[in-house]
């Protein structure tokens, strides 16, 4: 498995690396924002790990313009910055995870390894209503329609397939999509769902994720 790691912080760098290397990985390091940029639109990588203060472009825009060329590689950002403004802006950009400084390397591990897990399950397609979602493939369809999504959104979305019919409160989509705990009263959950609104039941005439005021969204046909 090849990881980038975009990290300007030469001693957390060499950190990270040896860590990552110990446990079997390819790290190819790089540290500043621009050649990070480059190298992820260019190259294939299972993840990356991305620090937000970087020289030249920083992890938030490097993040953006990724999304913007649907390069989908999983992203974890590593940064100081603990606010919780601060990591929804990062998983709304498009990050898989975030990670607060000072971290345990072990907390690292397991993220990588949680976002590992939810792209190697195995072989499947979840149908419901005209939208077909391949697992293994990544890809998500609706009424024959290709629809690209950021893997964030694709993991909600196999979510709410998976529960369809079933209402599913904001805690348990960042418990099982995101994979930690997080304030449930920020609208992180809530900017998401409407994103995938965007693409999946706004150029439609059926319109199938819904809220439920109070409680959360079910994915159903009303």
């Amino acid at each position: 498995m090849q990881i980038l790691l975009i990290e300007d912080d030469l001693t957390i760098a060499s950190f990270i690396q040896k860590g990552l290397q110990k446990e079997g990985f390819s790290v190819v390091h790089t540290l500043d924002g621009n050649s990070g940029y480059e190298l992820a639109l260019n190259n294939s990588f299972d993840i990356a790990i991305v620090d937000i203060m970087l020289p030249g472009l920083d992890g938030f825009s490097l993040i953006k313009q990724l999304r913007a060329k649907n390069n989908h590689t999983p992203i974890i950002i590593l940064s100081a910055k603990g606010k919780t403004e601060d990591r929804v802006n990062g998983l709304n950009f498009g990050a898989d995870d975030y990670l607060v400084k000072p971290f345990a390397f072990a907390e690292l591990l397991a993220r990588i390894n949680a976002i590992m897990k939810r792209r190697s399950r195995p072989e499947d397609v979840l149908c419901y209503e005209g939208i077909c979602l391949d697992i293994s493939k990544r890809k998500v369809a609706r009424d024959g329609i290709n629809i690209n999504l950021q893997p964030l959104d694709f993991d909600l979305l196999r979510y709410l397939l998976e529960h369809q019919g079933n209402i599913v409160s904001r805690t348990m989509i960042i418990e099982n999509v995101w994979d930690f705990n997080f304030d449930p009263q920020t609208n992180v959950v809530d900017v998401r769902i409407c994103r995938l609104r965007e693409k999946l039941d706004k150029p439609f005439e059926k319109k199938l994720i819904h809220t439920i005021k109070g409680a959360g969204y079910v994915l159903e046909k009303k």
